[in-house]
């Protein structure tokens, strides 16, 4: 415990959030890739609860109160919702902030940094990969009820915590600069990942054309909906609420799909290096494409229930984009454990879209027989063409 210099920052403000009780112990929890996260354990009256605590990187989100502003605003409508359903069990099915004994949301460090703090949700667990079609199904279906209740969030505009965080045309401007710069002499180890790059700039635009062309509507997306976001239940094995929300905020709900789609039709892990287990799971993206459209059918318009195949691909290619420039730039955004584990991010996902590719007239048939089969009366406006042209 003494040996973490980010731990001993916690211990020395963690008594300024409104916690109370006698703290017992706290400890690193997790394995996010951005955030410092860590759990504590405080005994309140003989009961012992523990807590969340995690210091918001800057060198991401530069702005960190505005990051606590949307999720307090996402989260508070969600239980306001859940109230007016009568729904139980409501702080388990949405994070809840703990504020500071000065009524704020966070917490400064000796260092300047910016500290926040969640009831931790007991008996739940992750999942890094979906083990059978039924998980697809409920993971996209608690995406796609995730975006359904915020499809009624007013006020004004959610803050953009990462500008331009899913706009392929800004991705490429900054990995072309990485390719000129070549800051660390890595290029000339990379140029087929370069090559594919470039050949398919052109259809990685897709989504950020038509969001920009008023073609699709911005809606408020979690924009990270990695399966390891998603909390499910020890018990009975249900999805209860999506975590990780730093950057929720104004996109399309295609971001969202589009990273399920990229996470969960595979059995390999994002950074497998043995590139064969690297396989596009038919089964499991209809399984998961189902459980979405349960939930998002009602309010999602035809265009974008059209992009629903170029979603999966788009954001896997973009994922790919991101992990080569990081990988170029020197390993600056993405924790690594070993070395080059972001060039074999990069190639996990090149291996994606390949396999996707051998398969998109499949891809394209399903998502339209799913739109059909939920909604018989008006059938389904999926093209059988692909929709890059």
């Amino acid at each position: 415990m003494a040996g973490s210099p980010r731990l001993s920052l916690l211990l020395d403000l963690v008594h300024q959030f409104s916690i109370y009780g006698e703290f017992e112990t706290a400890a690193p929890f997790g394995s996010g890739h951005i955030n410092d996260t860590f759990v504590s354990q405080w005994n309140q009256a003989g009961t012992r609860i523990r807590y969340l605590h995690q210091r918001i990187n800057e060198g991401v989100f530069v702005h960190p109160d505005e990051v606590m502003e949307n999720i307090e605003r996402v989260t508070g409508h969600i239980v306001k919702k859940l109230a007016t359903a009568g729904i139980s069990g409501r702080s388990r099915r949405t994070l809840t902030v703990v504020h500071s004994r000065d009524g704020k949301s966070w917490v400064r460090d000796a260092e300047g940094g910016w500290w926040r703090t969640y009831l931790f949700i007991e008996g739940t667990h992750t999942l890094e990969l979906a083990s059978s079609p039924d998980q697809a199904r409920f993971l996209g279906k608690s995406i796609g009820n995730f975006q359904k209740q915020l499809a009624d969030l007013g006020g004004e505009r959610l803050y953009e915590t990462i500008p331009d965080f899913h706009n392929m045309e800004s991705r490429y401007r900054r990995f072309y600069g990485a390719v000129s710069g070549d800051t660390l002499g890595r290029v000339g180890q990379v140029q087929e990942e370069i090559a594919f790059m470039k050949e398919n700039e052109e259809r990685g635009g897709i989504l950020i054309r038509a969001l920009r062309e008023g073609r699709i509507p911005e809606r408020i997306c979690h924009n990270d909906t990695k399966m390891n976001n998603i909390f499910i239940d020890d018990e009975h094995s249900q999805a209860l609420c999506v975590g990780d929300l730093d950057t929720v905020m104004p996109g399309t709900s295609l971001f969202d799909v589009g990273d399920l789609i990229r996470t969960v039709t595979t059995r390999a892990e994002e950074d497998e290096r043995d590139l064969s287990k690297v396989k596009f799971d038919l089964c499991f993206f209809e399984a998961l494409l189902e459980g979405y459209l349960s939930e998002a059918l009602g309010f999602l318009l035809e265009e974008e229930k059209a992009l629903i195949p170029e979603s999966g691909r788009n954001i896997t290619q973009i994922m790919g984009l991101r992990f080569l420039t990081d990988y170029l730039e020197g390993d600056h955004y993405y924790h690594i454990a070993r070395q080059d584990h972001n060039l074999d991010r990069c190639r996990n996902q090149i291996a994606l879209i390949k396999s996707m590719d051998a398969q998109w007239q499949a891809i394209l048939d399903t998502t339209a027989a799913i739109c059909e089969r939920l909604r018989p009366e008006t059938g389904s406006q999926i093209k059988t063409e692909p929709a890059y042209q």
